[in-house]
């Protein structure tokens, strides 16, 4: 068995899928770990053409899901019997919670490339500058303008479909043609554009083509059956597996290890580098070390921050890179599950084709400047949502059997909008998870405990949230107008970020401005991990750009033989 590489990928996520594909390409023999399964593309995903009576209970979670997803199942909207092999089995991947926290996983090749959501935003010039002007944590390391290239670099390869506004708080992009709006929905963007002079109704930008191909294994067009959590045959979304993987692949540079549970990169204090990853088999428990001159740890914000904690040495007792003492600390996410929905009367005349896998945004317009700037809050939040007919279900429990039956499933029920706000959680010190050693897993591991919760600024800013999107709908002439919005658990949002952040000095910072361990230039943390704050839109467009530009300096730096 080979043990020596010139590259070491922990993870297969976006970020770990784009640490493979760019070192590969750039001609390094590089293994790539997976801590859980193999699963292959297209032939793995094994409901994606299954239809809601196919399953026992309707494609449900069910009370048998609840026991073995118990605290996955509380957010209610990732483990149907259609999706629960796409995550992970609670019971044998426990965790605790100082705070309640909802940590969503896919242990198997791909990560949660197959489950992503697939919005696809960039940051702004407001996201890098924020922190620095506003005296919160640590500034960036770097700004939009060095990350911009990088953001066109991702979306070329992998197809993002959306529309260019030329708005600062929503930068342009490459771009595909963007999916259509339904009837309902344009009634809203007419009527924002007509009241507002800060507020646009848009396509949510998303991971999928829409014209063309791209590269991978068979990758078209979107079939606009929205069942992409599945896992789409069609290749049409970007995932791991059936874009970045392929392309490693190909090169002939991979070698792909799945079933692979790292738990510490090895540290050479003579050299002060380190020199490779142990891990664990999860199938037979036998232990490996593999060697190589640079590693990319990707294994998503919690799973890279606990392998860093783990890594500890004479050099770093409380973990590698951990001078600053912020290693697991500032842990973000964000914060929605909070707006309006209401009814529109009229257009019963009209319906959509197809299931489209995205719905509308409203970009950022609060503290983008001027007359838009809060004293209740600092940053902002867009809204996702949509429009759609009723649910005739509602009214088929009341009527039961008959006529009235056959009619309410055949005729659509009348027009509904719904907006949800997605905000930005700010980098608390005091927001952290850390490893328990006294509780561990089958491997002998310690687990991760959460400790985190909202505060004022987020609170303030989720009240907005909701009485803007009720004004917004009622203005646009939206009746039964309601406020829609629960208690946020942590971790809802799936956005885990923040516990190993970039910054520009190692005393208060774990990664640079080129995602390296300031005192272990050959690691490199690119996943949510690296994130010095938040923003407030879906943040994987951005690990994949880091990732990308991390890999471009690690290469150049590589061959220049400073690592």
């Amino acid at each position: 068995m080979k043990t020596e590489y010139d590259a070491i990928v922990i993870g297969t996520g976006v970020s770990g899928g784009w640490a493979a594909k760019e070192l590969c390409e750039k001609g390094l023999k590089t293994l790539v770990l997976e801590r859980g399964r193999m699963l292959i593309h297209p032939q793995d995903y094994t409901t994606a053409n299954m239809d809601h009576w196919d399953f026992p209970s309707g494609d449900r979670i069910t009370n048998e899901i609840k026991k073995k997803q118990p605290k996955q199942s509380r957010t209610g909207y990732v483990n149907t019997e259609s999706t629960k092999h796409l995550f992970v089995d609670d019971l044998n991947h426990p965790y605790n919670e100082d705070k309640p926290f909802n940590w969503i996983r896919g242990y198997h090749v791909g990560g949660r490339s197959l489950t992503w959501g697939r919005q696809s935003h960039r940051l702004t010039k407001f996201d890098f500058e924020g922190n620095a002007k506003e005296g919160i944590a640590v500034d960036w390391p770097i700004r939009y303008k060095d990350l911009a290239p990088w953001y066109d670099y991702v979306e070329d390869y992998i197809g993002v479909s959306g529309e260019n506004l030329g708005l600062p708080q929503y930068p342009s992009g490459k771009l595909l043609k963007p999916m259509e709006m339904n009837c309902v929905e344009k009634v809203l963007k007419e009527s924002l554009a007509n009241k507002y002079d800060d507020r646009v109704l848009t396509l949510g930008r998303v991971a999928h083509i829409t014209e063309g191909t791209k590269p991978g294994r068979g990758r078209v067009s979107c079939q606009y059956r929205n069942r992409c959590r599945r896992g789409c045959p069609y290749g049409a979304y970007f995932s791991s597996n059936s874009s970045t993987l392929p392309a490693a692949e190909d090169s002939g540079n991979m070698t792909l290890r799945p079933n692979s549970v790292v738990h510490e990169i090895s540290y050479d204090e003579n050299m002060g580098k380190a020199t490779g990853v142990k891990i664990i088999d999860a199938e037979t428990m036998m232990t490996y070390e593999f060697k190589a001159k640079i590693i990319f740890v990707c294994a998503s914000a919690i799973g890279s921050t606990s392998i860093l904690m783990q890594s500890k040495s004479n050099r770093f007792p409380n973990g590698m890179g951990n001078d600053s003492g912020e290693l697991g600390h500032n842990l973000m996410d964000h914060h929605f599950q909070v707006g309006a929905s209401g009814k529109f009367e009229g257009l019963e005349d009209k319906y959509y084709y197809g299931n489209r896998p995205t719905g509308v945004y409203i970009p950022k317009f609060r503290n983008i400047g001027g007359k838009t700037n809060r004293k209740d809050f600092l940053r902002g939040y867009g809204y996702q949502g949509g429009a759609s007919r009723g649910d005739w279900t509602k009214q088929v429990a009341e009527l039961a059997y008959g006529k009235e039956l056959k009619e309410a499933i055949l005729s659509p029920g009348n027009w509904r909008m719904g907006l949800t706000g997605f905000g930005e959680i700010l980098p608390y010190h005091d927001n952290k998870m850390y490893l328990n050693y006294e509780k561990k897993d089958k491997w002998g591991l310690p687990t991760v405990t959460f400790d985190a919760s909202l505060k004022e600024n987020e609170l303030n800013m989720r009240k907005d949230m909701q009485q803007q999107a009720i004004e917004m709908l009622e203005s646009a002439g939206f009746k039964n107008v309601v406020g829609t919005g629960k208690k946020y658990n942590f971790g809802n949002g799936i956005h885990e970020m923040g516990t190993a952040r970039m910054g520009r000095d190692p005393k208060t910072s774990v990664l640079n401005k080129f995602n390296q361990i300031h005192s272990v230039k050959n690691v490199f943390v690119t996943d949510g991990a690296a994130m010095t704050s938040a923003g407030n839109v879906n943040p994987s467009l951005t690990y994949m750009a880091l990732t990308a530009r991390a890999v471009d300096h690690a290469v150049k730096e590589l061959n220049k033989r400073n690592l």
